[in-house]
């Protein structure tokens, strides 16, 4: 099966079904979603910044912490109601009107 979107965030919401709690409110998931970045940010610097991981610390991988990033910013749109794929067409409408002319083109 392709992955859209919409499948996404219908598995996500049927993962979340499974629990009592539901969704968080959207204060909390907007904290965890800065902690997820926060933990992107610290993967990225040690792969391409000067600091060295620890040595007690487990190795981790940017792409996973990607997909951490991705799986709670779908679950704060699903309980916002925000269909993502809708959102992603507007907003690459956005840019490619605004900003159509911004940088530097390759040759065509």
């Amino acid at each position: 099966m392709t992955k859209t979107m919409q499948n996404m965030q219908k598995n996500v919401d049927a993962y979340i079904a499974q629990f009592k709690q539901g969704y968080f409110s959207p204060l909390a998931q907007m904290a965890r979603l800065t902690e997820e970045v926060g933990e992107l940010a610290r993967e990225v610097n040690h792969h391409y910044g000067e600091k060295q991981k620890k040595k007690e610390e487990p190795p981790k991988e940017i792409k996973e912490e990607l997909g951490d990033v991705l799986f709670v910013l779908i679950t704060m749109a699903n309980s916002l109601d925000v269909d993502l794929t809708q959102s992603f067409e507007q907003v690459m409408k956005k840019f490619n009107e605004r900003d159509k002319n911004r940088f530097e083109r390759k040759d065509t």
